[in-house]
């Protein structure tokens, strides 16, 4: 042998001893094989494995002996390692399963390192697993049911074969699963109580686990179907994520119930006095002697022979002969006493209950004879069937009377349409969630609700939509509760509370009004519109301590008149400055309705001069509050909050009576203004009494003129609107817009409503003597209202230089500081006739 040959061999041989050494440390079986398989370095683990065999393939089975060899190749081609081969090795209690990770050896490309580690309990494991499976699979086949599931992140149903094949549906066919849909196919007797039930099983109520109603088959025909489901899963919020089920045809079963309740519904009273006959017979003879109670139970003549299969046998109810012999073959046969019962057709076609007693014996002479009694207890029977059924009945009506008794509590604390708590219940469990939150040392939380736009969807869509967003809103509230102590109630209208135990936490309430703002405004789908409400949420908190949960409510209420202020669709937390502003603005309110009562408003007048001449042309009426504490307030101290509480109208309507009026002393004094501009709100204009109001006032066609906001809407449906401006016109009043280029009115409008004067807005006018672009803007306005025969009123009017632009554009009417501020009416005559605004 050559030396450097040698020298090789005994290098891989020390290797291989010292690879022995490193797999001792291995704990499972570990060893280096070659190509063919033959082991060349093992651990004790692998040779107690091995049980002698020099070759590791020779312990597996054909088919996993060839995986280890493929896999050696590979491994040997690429040098890449191999994991997860599955190896069994034959044995007589079963296969043992071995998980082999193959890999090359070091510095050897004919040598590879296997560990093998014992999978043989996890095998097992699975195959029991997938044994339960198949018999979970198959008890559900063998027991008839559908199964169902939904799961609502996939939106999307799957419906087991049995579960079509009870409602006539192809494997392949598509199922509507849409809620209408569904329900379209319900016993029109069961959709409202399925819908509540399948919302409370949904819900995860234990008391809805189970229910049974009536769904159309696909040809037509009603069957019962017995539904058992639960919410499994849901998601963080509480919303459920998978739901399953089993639907089972109960409809044989309902039938028999049916046939049953008609049955017993018909049965008769009948108790009549039992009648006892004795008789004996001979079986070796064939004769039975009856005597006379036998032959008056039986209403047979006396005379009559009586044999043994004649006739008495011949009586037997069909249905009972068969079990009847039977029995008395056997007793007798084993001389064993008996009762019985069975029925028999008399002569007259009636069936009547015997019941026996018979005493089997063999008398002196070896005969087998029997005994015995027997008496009719047809009227025990039927008896004893009737009290089953009146105690049914019973039964039935006490738990109609328990659910009727369960029903009114629920009616009397419930709102009828959303099934929330109403104000009633609200107001009881105040007190007790307060007195929950002290004992646990929480806080209150009170969110009170009001969906804006409401009032227009009940007035554009009808109170049908209106009710579906109220469905809506109450099931957003619903599922936003968290736990028990939360309370949710409809407290009338469109408003809600949502009581909530809380740690003070702002930013957690806060997350939970913005959820809640997000849900309630998407959209409801009604009758093909999609109707949109938005919501506003006010905040109040009352931390640990002595909670005083109607303060709260109230607290709450006031935080959502703010968030309405602030622009609605939004939520507002309460706070201690929030309530001094609303005890001022209520104080506010009651001073405003004093001062109608105490005739307190009182007009300024602000003239209106021709742009050409600047002779007076008009005087425009401004209501002032002559108030008798604070002296004279301008609108925008009174008028927000005098909107609020209704009283514009009024105050219009007052402010018109006076001016007419001061316009008569006017012409008295020889001082000519031919009209005077009276602003009216828009809940004046959709006054139904404003024709007859009108009707009471003196004055000359064109005289009054009317001002009406850009901003008020006029839409072609508003009839009271259309018809109290016909009625003004009729009157001789002429119509203004007011604040015209602020963006509200259209040309359209503007051609329906055909206005006498458009009044351009101060903003417009002010930059117009240095602004080419605003001279522009007016001027197009003013060839507007040329071509609509319409006259342009400029307000803002402060400057010499406003008077002269204004006029070469074409301007008509001047109106501002600049030419006479308002005044009061005493300080008018002197303004008129002094005429100093024409040397300004």
């Amino acid at each position: 042998m050559p030396k450097a040959e040698g020298s090789c061999r005994k290098k891989d041989e020390w290797r291989l001893a010292k690879s022995a050494d490193l797999l001792g440390v291995i704990p499972s079986p570990a060893l280096v094989i070659d190509t063919r398989t033959s082991v060349k370095a093992a651990n004790a683990a692998a040779f107690a494995l091995l049980k002698g065999c020099e070759r590791l393939s020779d312990l597996f089975t054909p088919p996993c002996a060839a995986q280890l060899a493929a896999a050696l190749l590979a491994t040997s081609a690429t040098g890449v390692a191999q994991h997860g081969l599955e190896l069994a090795i034959a044995s007589g209690s079963g296969d043992i399963w071995l998980m082999a990770a193959l890999a090359p050896y070091p510095q050897n490309g004919d040598l590879f390192l296997i560990t093998l580690t014992d999978v043989s309990a996890l095998k097992n494991r699975l195959a029991v697993s997938e044994a339960a499976e198949r018999r979970w699979h198959s008890a559900l086949v063998g027991s008839f049911s559908g199964v169902w599931e939904y799961r609502a992140d996939l939106d999307q149903w799957y419906c087991s074969d049995i579960w079509r094949q009870m409602r006539g549906i192809g494997p392949d066919e598509p199922i509507q699963t849409e809620t209408d849909a569904w329900l379209e196919r319900i016993h029109p007797e069961d959709r409202e109580r399925v819908a509540h039930y399948v919302e409370r099983q949904t819900a995860g109520d234990p008391d809805y686990m189970i229910f049974d109603y009536r769904e159309r088959h696909r040809d037509g025909h009603y069957l019962w179907i017995e539904c058992r489901g639960s919410c499994v899963e849901r998601y963080p919020d509480g919303r459920p994520l998978r739901i399953i089920g089993t639907d089972i045809d109960i409809t044989a079963r309902k039938q028999t119930e049916e046939r049953l309740t008609h049955l017993s519904r018909r049965l008769k009273v009948a108790l009549e006095v039992s009648r006892v006959g004795v008789f004996e017979a001979d079986f070796d003879l064939g004769t039975s002697d009856w005597d006379d109670g036998m032959f008056a139970l039986y209403g047979v003549d006396r005379n009559e022979e009586v044999k043994i299969g004649g006739l008495w046998e011949s009586m037997l109810h069909p249905d009972d002969r068969g079990r009847v012999f039977d029995e008395v073959e056997r007793h007798v046969a084993n001389l064993l006493p008996f009762s019985d019962e069975y029925r028999v057709i008399l002569r007259d076609g009636s069936t009547h209950y015997i019941r026996s007693r018979t005493l089997p014996f063999i008398d002196s002479d070896g005969h087998r004879k029997m005994i015995g009694a027997n008496w009719d207890v047809t009227g025990d029977v039927v008896l004893h069937r009737e009290l089953e059924r009146a105690k049914t009945l019973a039964e039935a009506r006490n738990a109609e009377l328990e659910a009727a008794k369960a029903r009114i509590e629920h009616i009397a604390l419930h709102d009828y349409l959303t099934d929330l708590p109403n104000r009633r219940y609200l107001d009881q469990m105040l007190d007790r969630l307060a007195a929950d939150c002290d004992e646990r040392g929480q806080g209150l939380a009170a969110l009170h609700i009001d969906l804006d736009r409401f009032k227009q969807v009940n007035d554009t869509l009808g109170h049908n939509a209106g009710d579906q967003m109220l469905r809506h809103a109450a099931r957003v509230l619903r599922d936003a509760v968290r736990h028990d102590g939360d309370f949710v109630a409809r407290i009338g209208g469109d408003e809600f509370v949502f009581l909530a135990p809380c740690d003070g936490n702002e930013d957690e309430l806060a997350a939970m009004a913005e959820r809640l703002i997000a849900e309630l405004r998407r959209p409801v789908i009604f009758e093909g519109h999609e109707c949109r409400a938005g919501a506003s949420i006010g905040i109040a908190i009352e931390r640990s301590g002595r909670i005083d949960a109607r303060q709260l409510l109230l607290n709450a209420d006031i935080a959502l008149y703010h968030a309405k202020n602030a622009g609605r669709n939004r939520y507002e937390f309460f706070c201690r400055d929030r309530r001094h502003q609303m005890v001022t603005a209520h104080r506010l309110a009651d001073d405003l309705m004093r001062a109608l009562e105490n005739d307190e408003f009182v007009p300024h007048y602000q003239f209106q001069f021709c742009a050409r001449s600047l002779d007076v042309v008009g005087a425009e009426a401004l209501v002032r509050w002559q108030h008798p504490g604070r002296g004279l307030l301008a609108p925008a101290e009174f008028l927000a909050v005098a909107e609020e509480i209704g009283i514009v109208a009024q105050i219009d309507g007052l402010l018109l009576e006076k001016a007419v009026a001061d316009a008569a002393r006017w012409r008295a004094e020889g001082l000519h203004v031919p009209k005077v501009s009276v602003n009216v709100s828009t809940r004046r204009l959709h006054d139904p009494h404003l024709t007859q109001k009108l009707a009471a006032l003196a004055f000359e066609p064109g005289s009054v003129s009317f001002e009406l906001l850009e901003s008020i809407f006029l839409d072609e449906s508003d009839e009271q609107a259309r018809a109290n401006l016909a009625h003004i016109r009729k009157l001789g009043i002429g119509i203004e817009i007011d604040d015209f280029g602020t963006g509200h009115a259209s040309i359209v409008s503007l051609l329906r409503i055909g206005p006498d004067s458009l009044k351009i807005d101060r903003e417009l006018v002010r930059d117009v003597t240095r602004s080419p672009e605003q001279r522009r803007l007016v001027g197009s306005i003013i060839d507007i209202g040329r071509s609509l025969n319409v006259k342009i009123i400029a307000e803002g009017v402060e400057t010499r230089d406003h008077v002269r632009v204004l006029a070469k554009l074409g301007c008509d009417v001047l109106q501002g500081y600049g030419l006479a501020k308002p005044m009061g009416m005493e300080d008018t005559f002197a303004f008129l006739r002094a005429q100093s605004w024409r040397a300004t």
